[in-house]
């Protein structure tokens, strides 16, 4: 505009001149418009990059966010009673926030920080947190101990505000008795009492392994009891009347309108990656809870699985009990001791085609027969005992193995654990009136028969520890064992004046001779045998040292002791048919203190 005004003035005066100035003020526009359009353009992709920045950023977050929510998933898919529990919760704590008026953003921040309130368990063992029957004091304080777990583990993530403490605090209590830091009302964050709420309603209204869902008024009854105690009264009264108007709903199958962009197919992507790494996993720990031996499953699995089926089926609970193992195990080995295990666990499997059998420790094991009645089930256990009596004929070392069990008749909805110590009593019961047969709880109660030994007839319960400690050849003990009754034995001999003697057996190597190991073993191993053949019940032997036998003669006339002696010898080169050793022997009688033991007679 200068440029046109001074344009038409000076055409005025000077024609010569005219356009100069105009051409000035178009090349003046013409850079200004340049400058201005280079602005525009560098302030525009600014823009365009800062706003690619922030949508990429709230896409990471999207996904690291879908990501931590399908691992927590999956995590609880290990558990069919947990399986969506924390999705649940997230619902349920959105529902109170509405009610308590706040921001869009603050109701997403909840949701997401209650997804992750439980993602501690990570931490605690399978066999725990499955557990059917009652915690113990330090199991119980290893599952509480998944707060600060969590709390851990969340605590570096920043795109969700108060997910940490959500995770450590939303099992504490409005009175200050919950865990882990025993905080008291308004010390608690508003996070932490919306989830604590929402959590325990969840819990309420979902069926577990120990127990069915309870019913709606039992709910609304245990909230308003610990309304005040346990729960923030506040949100209690709030929660209730959702519960009330029936607003206190969750659609499973709903997703989120924030996974609309797409990031719903990486949910599912990676849902299915994380879903396939837990079931390896899953199936890593189904190997390690089967029982090579016998062919089972082992406690472990089997309770978690019992337990399960005793929710949904009316049965009988087996508790059964191998007599006389560590016997065999004492007398014949392991090997034979392995050989009668596995016998029986071929015959558990045999017998519970269709239901459920599984080892519960060292020679016991637990049985659960489905939907059968008590004749169904006698029938089964009998045939049992029965194929267990003729094929351990067929191996010598087991023959003296036998069964015992009690028996629990369950219905729907019982707990394993109170069904389990009804089956153990019929068991202890059975154990002391003479093992080898089967006993039903019910039976008990209905004869009156007390859970205590009291009053037990005295002619079975000595029956039942005759059988409980016969054995054949000498008695076989360690060392301590034998100190002890080394000890009884010359108190009686001093009181009584019993001819006792004390045997040690060497075993000496023949000189220039190279000695391996198996041989050593395999000549004690015969040794030991020949002792156990050869001398008489009432005798005591025990190991004393890597070459040496301890042996207790009750009342023998001295003059046969060589002659004793002599048949374990002979015995002894029948089964160990080299000539790198030579046993000798020497003893002494067992008479008076301690002070008063003569000196020992020296036989070869």
């Amino acid at each position: 505009m200068i440029a046109a005004l001074i344009e038409a003035v000076s055409a005025y005066f000077v024609v010569s001149i005219s356009g100069i100035f105009i051409g000035i003020g178009l090349l003046v526009l013409l850079f200004v418009n340049i400058i201005r359009t280079m602005k525009s353009v560098r302030d525009m992709e600014l823009q365009r990059q800062k706003e690619e920045v922030e949508k990429r950023r709230e896409q990471t977050e999207k996904m690291a966010l879908q990501m931590i929510r399908t691992l927590s998933t999956t995590l609880e898919a290990k558990d069919e009673y947990t399986n969506g529990h924390s999705y649940r919760v997230a619902q349920y704590s959105a529902l109170i926030a509405r009610e308590l008026g706040w921001s869009k953003k603050e109701i997403l921040n909840l949701k997401n920080a209650a997804y992750l309130h439980d993602v501690g368990k990570i931490g605690i063992p399978d066999t725990i947190l499955n557990k059917p029957s009652r915690l113990s004091d330090d199991e119980y304080a290893l599952i509480k101990a998944h707060t600060v777990i969590g709390a851990d583990i969340l605590k570096g993530i920043t795109m969700i505000e108060h997910v940490a403490d959500v995770a450590r605090y939303h099992h504490e209590r409005y009175d200050g008795k919950g865990y882990p830091d025993g905080l008291v009302e308004n010390e608690i964050p508003i996070y932490a009492r919306v989830v604590a709420v929402a959590d325990s309603y969840d819990a309420m209204n979902s069926r577990r392994i120990y127990r069915n869902a309870l019913s709606a008024e039992m709910i609304e009854e245990e909230l308003r009891k610990n309304r005040g105690t346990q729960f923030d009264p506040e949100i209690t009264d709030l929660f209730l009347r959702l519960l009330k108007e029936g607003k206190v709903e969750v659609e499973e199958e709903c997703l989120e309108a924030e996974d609309a962009d797409g990031v719903a197919d990486l949910e599912r992507e990676t849902g299915k990656f994380l879903s396939d790494v837990m079931a390896t996993m899953r199936s890593q720990g189904d190997r390690e809870n089967y029982d090579y031996l016998t062919g089972l499953s082992m406690r472990s699995k089997g309770e978690v699985v019992i337990a399960q089926l005793m929710q949904e089926h009316s049965g009988c609970l087996v508790f059964l009990d191998m007599d006389n193992l560590k016997k065999i195990n004492d007398l014949f080995g392991h090997k034979a001791g392995d050989r009668a295990l596995k016998l029986l666990g071929n015959l558990i499997a045999d017998v519970t085609c269709g239901h459920v059998g599984c080892r519960f420790g060292g020679d016991e094991f637990v049985l659960f027969f489905q939907n059968v009645n008590k004749e169904e089930v006698t029938d089964k256990i009998a045939m049992l005992f029965r194929r267990f009596r003729e094929d351990k004929e067929a191996d010598a070392e087991i023959r003296c193995a036998s069964l015992s069990a009690g028996m629990c008749m369950t219905s729907p909805g019982d707990t394993f654990e109170s069904c389990y110590l009804n089956a153990d009593k019929a068991l202890y019961y059975v154990k002391q009136n003479g093992k080898d047969q089967f006993c039903f709880y019910h039976e008990m109660e209905e004869n009156g028969v007390p859970d205590t030994p009291a009053g037990r007839d005295l002619k079975k319960v000595a029956n039942a520890l005759q059988e409980s400690g016969s054995y054949s050849g000498a008695l076989d003990m360690d060392f301590r064992g034998f100190a002890r009754i080394y000890e009884y034995m010359n108190s009686l001999s001093a009181r009584y004046r019993y001819a006792c003697y004390l045997v040690m057996v060497t075993m000496d190597t023949i000189s220039d001779q190279t000695m391996y190991m198996e041989s050593i073993e395999q000549a004690l191993d015969c040794m030991e045998k020949s002792i156990r053949q050869k001398i008489r019940k009432v005798d005591i032997c025990t190991r004393y040292s890597a070459m040496q036998y301890l042996i207790i003669l009750f009342e023998p006339e001295e003059s046969q002791i060589p002659k004793v002696m002599e048949r374990i010898f002979m015995q002894y080169y029948k089964m160990y048919e080299k000539n790198d050793f030579k046993p000798g022997y020497e003893y002494i009688p067992m008479l008076g203190k301690k002070n008063d033991i003569p000196d020992g007679n020296s036989k070869i």
